[in-house]
């Protein structure tokens, strides 16, 4: 089908301009109901179209044929990881931007407004995920009770459905929660009810999935909805105010005592274990045996102007070599903040003639500082702070992507990997208690994995995980979320540059911990309210 009804949204979002959906597709990658789940190898790729949903953005790829209508996002804009990354990340101490794209100055300075295109996109792309797997589970039902395969195909779909809606729940708060395919506009959900439904939803899965390690690369099985209801249950205050730290170590032990592993080869010349989870062959180097979910990336089949190939040119400029990073060049926009870099202060080797860090003995310490300030006095010029230098578009052995032109990177991105997991269980045991030394242990895996001094016992507590948490996790699209479980995203108890739009940074408003409901729904759906004080 060429144009869909985002059902989520009510809101009708073209994909091309073929009316008439009994056409056959021009497209051959699309497939009309009655051909695609006429058998278990069809429905294979139908179900490829749902997790393509958070990598893609539309039908042509990189660029001409969108998913959402290009008047309420840029096209290039509109892809989940690269919106992920600026709702939970440039929001934060983590990144800036220095781009002035519209409502982009207002992300870091905790301004948007209910028109902003970033945190509209971020609502329709998830709304588009949810339709998709709704249908998807909706058509796919029958054949799975003729062909076994098929049901793992609906309990992966379901499983990213579940992923959308814990995405809307937080952001979001008070959404639709809609599982069906209907024309009804659909009534206002709470987080208690999402909270619920989330949750039915990754247990009832934990007997659906298969088997942890069993199932292709790309696609998840039970330590996803383990791992995920960890993530659930440690925000659990935030949503339901109810703090639910046992059940977060319960479905933690679950991911840890299962065959994921932390990546440790360090078969890179130029850099570490830790640097091989985000190089162009972290599906083959290792890598891979960490990553519980992902969203896949190929410089040539799988193009856009987000995803692996924004988190790679964006951070790219001043001195820096784009040809080091297997790119043609970079975009000169994103850099991180003092407050970052602070993280790492343990771990100092270098510092430059002011006596700011200029080299770690932690290898997650990825930075650029040749030509970059560390003060940032402020923000639209590319060398006011330290470039972040995470992502790169070669493998091990320092070759380039399969994209020759330069532009499209290979690199993929994980959702969830076995670390979060490893600081998952660690954070509840310092918040409720429980087995210090073992959630100990989980940090100093991975700081001996990062080649930095271990912590001891005595120094383990609440605020020892969320900093390692910062190290470890850092533009992989948790850091908002961390800060609002943390009570530090808007208060002035935690400050960072330009926090607020001001240079020494300043509290916002606890409104700001959730983002506004687009205006284009609410005007289409009048079963729903806007959050508050939008």
């Amino acid at each position: 089908m060429k144009k869909i009804i985002y059902l989520f949204t009510i809101v009708v979002l073209t994909i091309s301009c073929h009316n008439d959906l009994d056409q056959n597709p021009i497209d051959p990658d699309l497939f009309t109901e009655v051909d695609v789940y006429k058998n278990a190898e069809n429905a294979r790729g139908a179900l490829a179209k749902v997790y393509s949903s958070l990598a893609l953005t539309g039908q042509q790829g990189p660029a001409g044929d969108p998913d959402i209508d290009p008047s309420l996002i840029d096209e290039g804009f509109s892809q989940y990881t690269r919106i992920l990354h600026t709702l939970n990340e440039i929001t934060t101490d983590h990144a800036v931007v220095g781009w002035g794209d519209p409502g982009l100055p207002n992300i870091h300075e905790l301004s948007w407004d209910v028109n902003n295109p970033w945190t509209k996109g971020m609502y329709f792309r998830l709304g588009q995920v949810v339709s998709f797997a709704n249908s998807f589970i909706e058509n796919a039902l029958v054949l799975a009770n003729e062909d076994s395969e098929v049901g793992f195909y609906v309990a992966e779909a379901r499983f990213i459905r579940a992923y959308a809606y814990l995405q809307l729940m937080d952001m979001y708060a008070n959404v639709p929660l809609v599982t069906t395919v209907s024309t009804e506009l659909p009534e206002q959900s709470n987080r208690a009810e999402l909270f619920a439904f989330i949750e039915a939803e990754l247990l009832e899965l934990d007997g659906a999935l298969k088997e942890p390690g069993t199932n292709e690369y790309g696609r998840v099985d039970k330590a996803a909805s383990w791992a995920l209801l960890s993530r659930l249950y440690l925000n659990a205050q935030t949503y339901i105010g109810e703090a639910k730290y046992a059940e977060t170590i319960t479905q933690a032990e679950k991911v840890l005592n299962s065959s994921y592993v932390l990546n440790t080869n360090d078969g890179n010349s130029n850099g570490s274990a830790y640097d091989e989870l985000f190089l162009a062959d972290n599906d083959t180097n290792g890598a891979q045996n960490e990553f519980i979910f992902l969203v896949q990336f190929d410089g040539i089949s799988s193009q856009s102007w987000g995803g692996a190939t924004y988190l790679v040119h964006a951070p790219i400029g001043g001195s820096m070599n784009a040809s080091e990073f297997g790119v043609n060049g970079g975009w000169a926009g994103l850099r991180t903040t003092k407050a970052l870099v602070e993280k790492f202060s343990y771990s100092i080797t270098a510092t430059n003639s002011n006596g700011e860090p200029v080299s770690w003995s932690d290898s997650r310490a990825m930075f650029h500082t040749d030509g970059q300030s560390y003060e940032m006095a402020k923000i639209p010029k590319f060398t006011e702070g330290y470039a972040v230098t995470k992502f790169r578009n070669v493998d091990v052995n320092g070759n380039a992507g399969s994209d020759s032109s330069g532009d499209h990177v290979d690199m993929d991105l994980p959702l969830i990997r076995l670390a979060e997991v490893y600081l998952n269980y660690a954070e509840a045991v310092a918040r409720s208690g429980g087995n210090s030394a073992t959630a100990l242990g989980l940090i100093n895996q991975l700081r001996t994995r990062a080649g930095a001094p271990e912590a001891t016992l005595a120094e383990f507590n609440t605020q020892l995980v969320m900093d390692e948490r910062s190290r470890e996790l850092y533009w992989e699209g948790l850091r908002r979320t961390d800060l609002i479980r943390d009570g530090k995203f808007v208060s002035g108890s935690y400050l960072w540059p330009f926090k607020s739009g001001v240079a020494q940074g300043a509290a916002s408003d606890d409104y700001r911990n959730i983002f506004p409901i687009p205006e284009d729904v609410l005007l289409v759906n009048t079963n729903l309210q806007q959050n508050p004080n939008y």
